[in-house]
């Protein structure tokens, strides 16, 4: 039941104008019936412990209702960093740095089907932990 995920291409012929300059012209596939649908969760938290612990209650519901599905894809961690002063005055030159770091994960399932969506809604992840949802 494996069918490849095509995307809709765009194909660039060329044709001569009247002083025989090259012209382009765009034609655009559309994709086909063959193509399929993706649930696409993004999985944004402070803390990579507990980011990973959510990740596997999600592929646990996609595995146990039989959908196939990609990931997790680790992305690139978001660093945010704050300097601050020490004291108010005199010691201008103490400063104390902080960072905030934002671990991410990927998931796409493939095919998704009405009960693996109300699953995945009525999953209880721990707080501290953000999802955005796209169908695609």
């Amino acid at each position: 039941m494996a069918t490849a995920v095509k995307k809709s291409e765009t194909v660039v012929t060329s044709e001569k104008t009247s002083k025989g300059a090259p012209k382009a012209a765009k034609i655009k596939i559309t994709p086909k019936e063959g193509d399929v649908a993706r649930l696409r969760i993004r999985v944004r938290a402070y803390e990579h412990k507990i980011l990973d612990a959510s990740v596997k209650q999600i592929m646990d519901t996609a595995i146990r209702y039989d959908v196939k599905f990609y990931g997790p894809v680790p992305l690139p961690t978001e660093t945010k960093k704050y300097t601050v002063n020490r004291s108010a005055f005199i010691y201008k030159n103490a400063r104390e740095q902080f960072e905030m770091r934002v671990h991410k994960r990927l998931i796409d399932i493939l095919n998704p089907t009405p009960k693996i969506i109300e699953a995945l809604t009525n999953l209880s992840l721990p707080s501290g932990v953000n999802i955005d949802v796209k169908m695609m």
